[in-house]
């Protein structure tokens, strides 16, 4: 599978930990600029871990040529994210030529599940 360079995951310091058919893990490592006013990591800050781990795991399973974007995604927040690591791991449901039904889950360094979330991605031509 090829690598694909994500400048705005890369902006907010997470990394891909691996990726295969249907499946991607991205890890965090949580710096003092993730927190919000009450020192968890901010919520912003969930959502785009889990949305672009989400997309990694639709694209995952495209031919060459195929990307995918965000259609709808629905976090549930389940605990406040502390410590100094997150893990998001998402699993490809369904996928069809047009769209990827995705479940994304976030732990912290414990392995305490933190966040919930589904998400549906639109299948489209790669414009690159």
């Amino acid at each position: 599978m090829k690598e694909i360079h994500f400048p705005f995951l890369e902006h907010t310091g997470a990394k891909l930990k691996d990726f295969t058919p249907g499946k991607a893990n991205v890890e965090l490592y949580i710096e003092p600029y993730h927190l919000q006013h009450k020192g968890f990591v901010h919520g912003g800050v969930i959502s785009t871990l889990m949305d672009n781990t989400g997309w990694y795991a639709a694209v995952s399973n495209l031919d060459d040529g195929f990307t995918a974007v965000t259609m709808e995604i629905k976090i549930n927040y389940l605990k406040p994210a502390l410590g100094k690591y997150l893990l998001a791991s998402a699993s490809v449901k369904r996928q069809g030529k047009t769209t990827a039904f995705v479940t994304i889950e976030l732990f912290d360094e414990k392995d305490v599940l933190v966040a919930y979330a589904t998400g549906t991605y639109a299948v489209i031509a790669d414009a690159q």
